[in-house]
């Protein structure tokens, strides 16, 4: 059984949506503001995190950055109806997937679970050895999709999942573009539709983490209008 955080600061979403989350089979633990949910999360991390940007005490981005120097857990952000700069703001600081209130409580639990599949599907244990999991390398790029775990030039970098998932795409056939709709096969599961915006965040958010391990790094190129690809180095 997955369990699922969820902050949020209205008490009518945490008591439906919790309940919701519960008959789909997930255990759900509620936190009305990120400091709660913080002090929570440093004496256990759940599977995955569903956070509200705009809190008391402390705000869903606040959180999410204090999350991510610690975890790569899947996160889900709540934005406001309008307000893109959050969704954007979001995915580039670590968040894998954003949905805009009011909200179909269904939707969000199709994206719970899509998410919890991709992150099953690059960390879990696997008997037999296919192209999806075993250790890829390229060049200074090493890939093992059971361990979750990436390194250039020998330095690890921590990915959240759709990054791992990104990454692996591109650098599994060197040189080959990828569209972003086909990025967004990839990375999300066929009912689920974000925009180019949505793979793009995630892209630079990608390559800034590459780049912290390696200043120089240029091994995804972007192809203006058309996707993105990956040159061996």
């Amino acid at each position: 059984m997955s369990k699922i955080a969820l902050v949020d600061d209205d008490r009518n979403i945490l008591t439906s949506v919790s309940m919701t989350l519960e008959a789909e089979g997930f255990e759900v633990e509620t936190y009305n503001d990120g400091q709660a949910a913080l002090d929570a999360f440093n004496k256990k991390l759940p599977d995955m995190a569903v956070l509200d940007i705009k809190m008391p005490r402390m705000d869903g981005m606040d959180l999410l950055q204090r999350l991510r120097q610690k975890t790569q857990m899947p996160v889900i952000f709540l934005t406001s109806k309008d307000d893109e700069i959050d969704e954007v703001l979001g995915l580039r600081m670590g968040a894998d997937d954003y949905v805009k209130k009011p909200f179909s409580q269904r939707l969000l639990v199709e994206r719970i679970r899509a998410l919890l599949r991709r992150q099953e599907a690059i960390s879990g244990d696997a008997v037999a050895t296919t192209t999806e999991n075993k250790v890829m390398e390229r060049g200074n790029l090493r890939m093992d999709p059971l361990r979750h775990s990436v390194s250039w030039k020998g330095q690890d970098v921590s990915l959240t999942v759709t990054e791992f998932l990104l990454l692996q795409a591109l650098a599994q056939r060197p040189g080959f573009v990828k569209s972003r709709d086909q990025l967004m096969d990839v990375a999300y599961d066929d009912q689920v539709y974000v925009d180019d915006r949505t793979i793009d965040s995630h892209i630079k958010r990608l390559r800034k983490k590459m780049r912290s391990a390696d200043s120089e790094f240029s091994a995804i190129e972007t192809l203006y209008g058309i996707g993105y690809r990956y040159n061996e180095e």
